[in-house]
């Protein structure tokens, strides 16, 4: 443990070089500075102190010098708690930032199989509790590193006032180093178990916020408040086994340098009585004894401290050490306009899945056309939404792009070609323009002309401040089919070359639903708008489609139009009529 944690120091000392370094300085300057104060305070004992005493008044010149070099010690003292505390803190809130920057962009450039296997609530432990603690340790370093040299001054400068006080006093540190060890072995694995529950924890939390709708529609409350608890509580009982421990440890770590004060006093009234020491040594020796008592307990704190700090440092590095990140490609797409759309010989299933969810998929898309994708639940529609904008990759097969392979795209390039609009539609807690825009620099009047593609211009200029009224939490204010015509607004904006639509007009009226799909449909037979795959169910839609192409548990069993398809096909034709079917049978 130690091993590692002095690794983890060094990691950030490099990382965070100057100014560690300076606020160490910071700290030296405050250690010899109390060093310092214990001379003058043993100068002013023999020099101002007992004459007064020995006189019956005070001489005025000495008073004045010993007030002098308190204040000087004092401000020097002070210049490096404000230098020790303010650079140290800044070294510490730099690696927490750049490390949740880390995260993040880890977080970014791995690929969806690898987000499906972790827990979001896991993740957001790991960028927000884990960096915290693991450069919690940077807190008190600058102070411990600073403060060995206050306790190399303090042991020297007992030694020069008397040695036997000094030898007496010191018998307590290796007993200190000691408990240190004990300390950090017994720790270590209650720490290592605290952690490992505050993602559980957030884990749950994430849970019980997104599914509120469906705990408190079907009366779980009570539940779900019961699962909380219980791991909350096993958190709560982990943190307190863990405060048990210091609470143990503390006190002996606070006791011992305070025996040693007790041993110098007791054996320097003996030699001040001998006439072996001087009162003023004596003094000094205590003094410095009780000076030396806080490098231990900040070197105490820092080496209590590392058992967490490596703990939650190694949950961080095992998500910087990932591999599988998507690589990109350097090519980009010359032009404007709707773009081909390649899928050749296309295979995918997912990660510890025993078959294929896509299987030897073939498409060709026209510039400029509309293809319907059909299919039953779990045919592998959405699957290849998601391949054809790369948030995941294939096993075998490639997708294209006017010919070129979107592996070989630049990530920007990738983005501005296709768009896609999910199933679920997610609006942010921001105005209507920041959701449709998402920081991007497009005008008011490219935000309205998307608006009225998709139907939706009515509605927001009806809202009170129009494309700055904010929209609540996912959008909680406006209806399921207002966030998803928003939502392919968001798409849309963008003048995309291909957009993919994974039954992103489900919550839509069909008439509403019809007049969008017909205002795509113009822009792209005039060679404006994008070629469009949209995942549909309604007949009404997929009637729209220039080609529908049929799936059937991971493969196309049938393509061609809407009227081909229902003449040629049955298991196609009983897919789409089964809604009319259904109503025919009860009527």
């Amino acid at each position: 443990m130690t091993r590692r944690g002095f690794a983890l120091l060094g990691r950030g000392i490099k990382e965070q070089r100057f100014l560690f370094w300076v606020s160490v300085l910071g700290s030296i300057l405050f250690g010899f500075m109390t060093v310092a104060d214990a001379r003058v305070l043993g100068w002013a004992t023999d020099h101002v102190i007992r004459p007064s005493f020995a006189r019956g008044d005070v001489t005025e010149g000495a008073l004045v010098t010993a007030i002098a070099l308190f204040m000087a010690v004092a401000i020097l003292r002070a210049l490096g708690i404000v230098a020790r505390r303010l650079i140290g803190g800044i070294v510490y809130y730099r690696l927490v930032a750049e490390y949740r920057r880390r995260v993040t962009r880890q977080y970014l450039s791995l690929p969806m199989s690898w987000h499906h296997r972790h827990p979001t609530g896991q993740l957001l432990s790991n960028a927000n509790a884990d960096v915290e603690g693991a450069w919690a340790v940077f807190m008190p370093l600058p102070m411990a590193i600073g403060v060995i040299a206050m306790l190399v001054a303090a042991v020297a400068e007992m030694v020069r006032a008397d040695l036997v006080l000094t030898l007496v006093g010191l018998v307590v540190f290796p007993a200190l180093f000691i408990i240190n060890v004990f300390y950090q072995r017994w720790l270590s694995p209650k720490v290592a178990h605290a952690q490992s529950l505050r993602g559980s924890v957030s884990a749950v939390a994430h849970e019980s916020f997104d599914g509120a709708l469906v705990v408190k529609s079907l009366g779980r409350e009570t539940d779900e408040t019961d699962r909380f608890r219980d791991v909350s509580h096993e958190l709560r009982d982990a943190n307190i086994a863990v405060g048990r421990i210091r609470s143990l440890f503390d006190p002996l770590l606070e006791a011992l340098p305070n025996i040693g004060i007790l041993l110098v006093v007791v054996l320097g009234v003996g030699r001040v009585a001998s006439g072996a020491a001087d009162p003023g040594d004596v003094v000094a020796v205590a003094y410095l004894f009780t000076v030396v008592a806080f490098p231990v307990r900040a070197i105490g704190w820092v080496l209590g401290e590392l058992p967490r700090s490596v703990v939650s440092w190694e949950r961080v590095e095992s998500v910087l050490q990932e591999r599988g990140s998507m690589p990109y490609g350097t090519r980009t797409l010359p032009g404007t306009g709707p773009v081909r759309l390649g899928v050749e010989d296309l295979t995918f299933r997912f990660d510890d899945a025993d078959r294929d969810v896509l299987r030897h998929i073939s498409l060709d898309v026209e510039p400029g056309r509309v293809v319907a994708v059909v299919g039953a639940t779990g045919s592998g529609k959405s699957t290849l939404t998601s391949l054809l904008t790369r948030l995941v990759d294939p096993q075998s097969g490639r997708i294209t792009v006017d010919g070129v392979d979107v592996r070989d795209l630049t990530h920007d390039e990738l983005a501005r070609v296709i768009a896609v609009v999910p199933q679920g539609t997610f609006l942010f807690d921001d105005s209507v323009r920041e959701n449709i825009t998402l920081g991007a620099d497009y005008s008011d009047d490219e935000v309205w002309s998307a608006l009225r593609t998709v139907q939706a211009a009515d509605f927001v200029a009806a809202l009170p401040r129009g494309l700055d009224s904010e929209l609540g939490e996912r959008g909680t204010t406006l209806s399921g089919g207002q966030r998803q015509r928003l939502s392919l607004a968001r798409a849309l904006v963008r003048h995309p070359r291909l957009l993919v639509m994974d039954d992103a007009t489900s919550a839509v009226d069909p008439e509403v639903e019809q007049r969008i799909l017909k205002a795509l449909a113009a822009q792209t037979s005039d060679g404006e708008g994008p070629t469009v795959l949209v995942v549909a169910y309604r007949k009404a839609t997929i009637a729209l489609a220039d080609e529908v192409v049929f799936l059937d548990e991971g493969a196309i069993a049938a393509r061609g139009s809407h009227e081909e398809l229902v003449a040629a096909s049955p298991d196609y034709s009983n897919l789409v009529n089964a809604y009319d079917q259904a109503r025919e049978a009860l009527s």
